[in-house]
């Protein structure tokens, strides 16, 4: 069980320490008409084509459009274009008329063919190319007009067209990531992208919105109490939040979301491919004490990749349960105990709040006769080493998901990186002939079957360990209006965000 009095006092030591810097460092409040977003990682790519990380997402829905969105069921709704069935192996989709890239160029179906082989050519090693695989052929009858025809009948596959549709110029002939975006999004990208700082203007009106990269969770919330930045999302302990919140021009805000965080392992390493040893650290780790204490109850324990309430999701799966006796049985049954304890290595970012959660994991394990060494390293080298397989266990987080194409994406066998996101290496025939047979099956409720099937087997293999659906938290200044997050945590409301005159 996590110690409660251990993790109280390491939060107010983080409370006590903003007051110290705040007191020394006084008020420097900017003079900029932009709107400063402080992130806790920058994007790792702007490039639609090789996205796979969370901010780089969610920024990049503002830059660009793709042929479709979702509504708030999680259901397949237009965005640049209508689509009809013309047969189960032909759809055709009709883009909107007069819509233009940010340099002034007509997105046509040139661009959205251009887009979408490139993502399935080979050449580009793209992540997503693999969700697309089912993609026999594209074509365009019109300017307005795309054809794209099945290798298998499939009624979800307007909604795996998620992909922001860049200029035909940028992609034809070119297979290496864009440095400088050109979308058709609400914002278009200002001035060079830097690793730290990313500006863009709103299509609009001209507003301008820097994303201003803080690592530092203590930081963050020193500038924002300071005006340096306006607003920020998630990322932060329960400490600064409670501590913020006090503070007359700041808001803050959460509601329940549906990014959900797992810890995963390498199945080709030695220990951790043990399931017993994945078992065992699945029955070691107190998952209702971290919501708890590192939370301040702002997330709720997960079972599966998807919320209960999703089409796909699973309301009766059951998890891992917290019993530390079992996980030392399983250990003692591979000869490790207190005198031999098992060694393993974890691997995080660099984020102080992601590093207060590895200790308390650490903490966990050393409970049942595991030593945890936790190694943390910047955003971009912690995140490459995972997509290579350099590591033993590791935690992150998916977000903003919508289609069961994940469970290709993740899990199937032949999704190992670069050809898509299975970074542990999981080979299960089970689950690969099941995502097959679900994604070839016409009738949804029986492919919302095949999909609880696979995610209850999952909890059987235990590729990873779910851990929680993390709430979205916002912390913003009261001369911010207008922003408003879902529950994935998209930043779309910064399309209508603007700043208003506050007093003292």
């Amino acid at each position: 069980m996590l110690n409660q009095s251990r993790y109280s006092k390491i939060g107010k030591r983080y409370v006590i320490l903003i007051v110290l810097v705040a007191v020394i460092g006084g008020c420097g409040q900017a003079n900029d008409a932009a709107i400063r977003f402080g992130l806790a990682t920058p994007p790792v790519t702007l490039d639609p084509r090789y996205a796979t990380d969370a901010t780089s997402y969610r920024i990049m829905r503002l830059i660009y459009q793709a042929l479709i969105d979702f509504d708030d069921s999680h259901r397949a709704i237009p965005a640049l274009a209508t689509w009809e069935a013309i047969s189960p192996l032909h759809y055709r989709f009709l883009l909107q008329d007069s819509q233009r890239f940010h340099d002034g160029s007509t997105l046509d179906s040139d661009d959205v063919i251009a887009t979408y082989r490139s993502v399935l050519d080979p050449r580009t090693a793209s992540p997503h190319r693999g969700s697309l695989a089912n993609i026999e052929s594209i074509e365009a009858p019109t300017p307005l007009t795309v054809d794209f025809y099945l290798k298998q009948a499939d009624p979800l596959f307007p909604g795996l067209l998620v992909l922001g549709i860049m200029p035909a110029e940028k992609v034809r002939d070119t297979y290496a990531s864009v440095e400088q975006p050109v979308g058709s999004g609400p914002f278009a990208v200002e001035g060079v992208p830097k690793e730290a700082r990313l500006r863009l203007r709103r299509r609009a009106d001209g507003q301008l919105v820097d994303f201003i990269t803080i690592r530092d969770a203590t930081v963050r919330a020193l500038k924002i109490l300071h005006g340096e930045i306006d607003l920020m999302q998630g990322s932060m302990t329960p400490e600064l939040v409670d501590w913020l919140h006090g503070n007359k021009h700041i808001v803050s805000d959460h509601r329940p979301g549906t990014t959900f965080t797992y810890l995963g392992f390498n199945l080709n390493d030695p220990s951790v491919g043990d399931l017993r040893v994945r078992r065992a650290i699945a029955h070691a780790i107190d998952r209702r004490s971290l919501t708890k204490y590192m939370f301040g109850d702002r997330a709720r324990l997960a079972h599966g990749i998807f919320t209960p309430k999703h089409w796909a999701g699973h309301s009766k799966l059951q998890a891992v349960d917290f019993d530390p006796a079992r996980a030392r049985e399983l250990l003692a049954d591979l000869g490790y105990s207190d005198s031999r304890p098992l060694q393993l290595s974890y691997k995080t970012s660099s984020d102080h709040f992601r590093l207060r959660i590895a200790t308390a994991i650490q903490d966990q394990l050393a409970d049942v006769g595991i030593e945890l060494t936790i190694s943390s390293y910047d955003w971009g080298t912690f995140y490459a080493d995972v997509k290579a397989g350099r590591f033993q266990l590791y935690s992150l987080s998916w977000v903003g998901l919508k289609q069961p194409d994940i469970f290709r994406y993740a899990f199937h066998s032949s999704s190992v990186p670069p050809e898509g996101a299975n970074r542990g290496r999981y080979h299960s025939a089970a689950v690969d002939q099941m995502i097959e047979v679900a994604e070839s099956t016409k009738d949804l409720a029986t492919r919302a079957a095949f999909y609880r099937n696979i995610q209850r087997q999952l909890l059987v293999d235990l590729p990873y360990v779910p851990l929680w659906y993390e709430d979205t938290t916002l912390i913003v200044r009261d001369s911010i209006v207008g922003y408003d997050t879902g529950l994935d945590g998209y930043y779309d409301g910064l399309a209508k965000t603007h700043r208003v005159t506050t007093n003292d």
